[in-house]
């Protein structure tokens, strides 16, 4: 089982109705500075070195003021914020000023609702106790470390700028500042890594009692050095049986000592589950920021420019066209000669689509419900299904699904959580959830779902 990144990008899963336009209570705010970048990285970053960060750089001061005009030029649809995420990049290379002055710019924007879960990302070696202090101070109540290791020599062999015993510090640090409810990441496939090294990791990691843990595969990225140099399952990576072992196990060791497994890759406490991301799973709509950024309105995706000066010139540009939007101009008499693809894709999405929906092809809302909606424990509502998309539909879903099912690997769950019995060739009812059967279901769910998409594909 190995998660590709476009199942990161297109998130989604069951819901009463799916609408056409959702009015975003969430942003993810990109930062995309790295000390230097990991092996496995493709992600837009710009790398500053281990001597550059917020209070230093010129680099990062313009990027923090390019943002903030970003947040400026994004129409407010009508909900404050109830989450909000900075990932990168390494997020806690900004001083606290300037995280602060992005979430003043998202407040006096669009408002933080009281109780709103703010979230960061941060690695060991970046920050100091006076720095996490000020982040909480100025409202961050949710801390994501990236450890991906517990062995030094792994650590170096993918990139990383930090040690095993940065870690620890790093969690002293979190635990002096009262930090109660922070995550560690940890990645499984890793060049030479074994199964002995993954259990430590886990064991290492369950011993600094983070409340919520994620843990994800390694994946091959073509662009990557890693990509350069290896190819998935081949020698010094681990073969796919031990990739899959290390999945099994992580579920084993986690799961016992009191993590729930609530989505493929994510375990948390009771009550620390990550709202943030269950709005990409769920398919809410969300403010993308920030260089290489993907936002969700108005039921279209947006990417932003993934390279520095294109995203600044974008952002530049904004104000004009918002504004001869709304004068009712033409754009082109008001803004730069630059490329507008960029700026109409989404201002017209923000813009218009408050006001009308935006159909999109039902046969794509059904693989994507299908999709990311098997990515999330409690899998998909049966009945929702039927209402959304038809007991025909459904029927054939089911058809598609029973040799799996047959295998243990998709499983009908009551509303207790225990397993429906049913009889081979018997039709779904209209109650109960449809899911994948943990770990195995996960395990095999690319190859499920690819079957499933091609049937649903022919068929349409």
């Amino acid at each position: 089982m190995r998660v590709t990144k476009n199942d990161l990008i297109f998130e989604f899963n069951n819901r009463a109705q799916v609408t056409n336009f959702d009015i975003p209570s969430s942003a993810y705010l990109h930062v995309p500075f790295c000390r230097r970048r990991c092996y496995y990285c493709d992600f837009p970053v710009f790398v500053v070195g281990d001597r550059k960060h917020g209070e230093n750089s010129g680099t990062i001061v313009q990027y923090i003021a390019v943002l903030c005009d970003e947040i400026e030029a994004t129409p407010n649809l009508g909900l404050s914020l109830k989450t909000v995420f900075f990932g990168g990049g390494t997020p806690s290379l900004l001083s606290v000023s300037q995280l602060s002055q992005v979430l003043d710019a998202l407040d006096k924007k669009f408002g933080i609702a009281t109780g709103a879960e703010i979230s960061i990302e941060i690695d060991p070696g970046t920050f100091t106790l006076a720095q996490l202090q000020g982040y909480a101070q100025a409202g961050v109540n949710r801390f994501s470390l990236g450890v991906q290791a517990f062995q030094d020599e792994l650590l170096q062999g993918s990139g990383r700028s930090h040690s095993v015993a940065d870690i620890f510090e790093a969690v002293e640090i979190i635990r002096s500042a009262g930090i109660v409810n922070f995550s560690l990441d940890l990645i499984s496939g890793l060049p030479h890594q074994t199964l002995a090294q993954w259990e430590t990791s886990l064991r290492s990691a369950v011993q600094l009692e983070p409340a919520h843990l994620s843990c994800y595969d390694l994946i091959v990225e073509p662009v990557t050095p890693f990509g350069r140099y290896f190819q998935a399952g081949v020698q010094p990576l681990p073969a796919d049986e031990t990739a899959a072992q290390m999945y099994r196990v992580a579920r084993e060791i986690l799961v016992a000592s009191g993590y729930e497994h609530y989505e493929i890759s994510n375990y948390a406490r009771h009550g620390y589950q990550c709202r943030h991301n269950r709005v990409y799973w769920e398919n809410r709509a969300y403010y993308g920021m920030g260089m290489g950024a993907a936002s969700y309105v108005g039921g279209k995706r947006f990417t932003r420019p993934r390279k520095t000066q294109e995203y600044y010139r974008w952002v530049r540009s904004l104000p004009h066209f918002t504004n001869s939007i709304i004068e009712g101009k033409n754009p082109q008499d008001a803004a730069p000669p630059i490329d507008r693809s960029w700026q109409i894709s989404e201002s017209k999405v923000l813009l218009e689509n408050s006001k009308q929906n935006f159909q999109i092809s039902q046969n794509d809302v059904l693989l994507d419900t299908l999709m990311l909606g098997f990515r999330l424990a409690e899998g998909l509502s049966v009945s929702i299904l039927i209402n959304q998309f038809g007991q025909q539909t459904v029927d054939r879903i089911w058809r598609c699904l029973q040799p799996y099912w047959r295998r243990g690997w998709v499983e009908i769950a009551r509303s207790d959580g225990s397993i429906a019995p049913l009889q081979d060739g018997e039709t779904l009812a209209i109650s109960g959830n449809l899911r994948f059967s943990d770990p195995e279901g996960f395990l095999f769910s690319n190859q499920i779902l690819a079957h499933l998409f091609s049937e649903l594909e022919i068929d349409s």
